[in-house]
């Protein structure tokens, strides 16, 4: 993306996703040892992950379960024809 762009690049997503990530940790009051060992994510990439944003896609799902945070994912890439359908639900037009 541009410098001049609204919409976030990758990385600045990735980060943003990291910090919430830790903030999240945080609030659960687990050290990034506690979260690595109950996961089964290697306390090396959730380091990283937390640094850099960077992380494989499993080991992100991995530490959101034991966050109770992994059916958040689930609507993630929901097929744009049932989102809209939704939306016609809460429509003006259709309510009266």
């Amino acid at each position: 993306m541009s410098k001049y762009s609204i919409q976030k690049s990758p990385s600045e997503f990735l980060k943003e996703l990291a910090f919430k990530h830790r903030s999240l940790r945080n609030s659960h009051r687990l050290s990034q040892a506690e979260l690595a060992e109950r996961s089964g994510v290697s306390h090396g990439s959730l380091k990283r992950f937390e640094g850099t944003g960077k992380i494989s896609l499993e080991s992100f799902l991995k530490l959101l379960l034991i966050l109770g945070r992994l059916d958040e994912i689930e609507n993630l890439l929901l097929p744009e024809e049932n989102i809209k359908d939704i939306e016609k639900l809460f429509s003006d037009k259709t309510r009266k």
